[in-house]
């Protein structure tokens, strides 16, 4: 009978220890769960260590360029773009802060046509600035930042609309969503010659701000007058990486609203700076 009780007390023991084992092994399996989903974003959107937002963008078709009569050569043909992989954009431009806390320096300080402070959206930033920007955002945070390629430039601008605006045809509109026509003379819808702050407009539908006016973006891609009659049928994931100029997109508070159309393309040299010129960043998902 002792014997008995005995080996019911030890098998007793035994289930407890393997139940504790188990529970450590469950415990510490779940830990290196959440350590990996803290390492990779799997929001809409995120928020980096110096204050950046980024919306999770997703992938899909569009309708790049433009068919209308008053379009540039340049925009057309329109024609369709497939975007392959989703990838967080900023939900504005590149402030002045952002820059400063990556960079240390101020390159816009001193200058003309410029309003300084932590929310003003970073002018006065060269392509290969912004290049060198991201690279140094990437070490900072152990993630890839880059610009973002033409292509994904339009079809996050656009957030699925296929009007001259992100928000319609109506360019009566333009003032709710942009900062435009700094040095348009009586069409100037704000009369402050300087890149504002950044997230005081209307968002796309897509929750990205200032898209259209503000600051002209630099994208990845070099610019090539004739690359969409290059194209045929569906494209994936195009980029342009001949050449010697680079994309700018979006327009500036000193345009018009026909210069801040969806498809609207510009270019200069990628050590050119200016007060209308700044950027936003992607960042990869792994």
């Amino acid at each position: 009978m002792s014997r008995h009780c005995d080996c019911h007390a030890a098998s007793r023991i035994v289930n407890l220890v393997s139940l504790a084992v188990a529970a450590a092994l469950v415990t510490a399996g779940s830990a290196r769960a959440a350590e990996q989903r803290s390492e990779t974003p799997s929001s809409d959107e995120v928020t980096n260590s110096i204050g950046m937002k980024l919306k999770l963008i997703p992938a899909g078709e569009f309708l790049m360029g433009s068919s209308d009569a008053d379009a540039e050569s340049d925009e057309k043909p329109q024609h369709r773009v497939a975007i392959t992989k989703e990838f967080y954009l900023q939900t504005t431009e590149v402030t002045q802060g952002q820059w400063f806390a990556v960079m240390g320096a101020r390159p816009w300080q001193g200058k003309l046509y410029v309003k300084s402070g932590d929310d003003y959206a970073a002018c006065h930033v060269s392509w290969d600035d912004a290049v060198k920007f991201c690279e140094q955002l990437s070490g900072k945070e152990g993630v890839e930042y880059r610009l973002p390629t033409e292509a994904e430039w339009e079809y996050a601008c656009r957030a699925g609309s296929k009007k001259r605006f992100s928000f319609g045809n109506d360019a009566g509109r333009v003032g709710d969503y942009a900062w435009w026509g700094g040095f348009v003379g009586a069409g100037n819808a704000v009369g402050e010659q300087y890149a504002h702050r950044v997230g005081r407009k209307k968002a796309n539908a897509w929750g990205l701000h200032d898209m259209h006016g503000n600051l002209w973006e630099w994208c990845a891609d070099t610019f090539d007058a004739e690359a969409y009659q290059a194209r045929s049928g569906a494209t994936r994931d195009p980029k342009v990486s001949s050449g010697s100029e680079r994309v700018l997109r979006g327009g500036s508070w000193r345009r018009e609203p026909n210069d801040i159309r969806s498809s609207y393309r510009y270019m200069k040299t990628p050590d050119y700076r200016y007060d209308a010129i700044g950027f936003r960043v992607v960042r990869v998902l792994e």
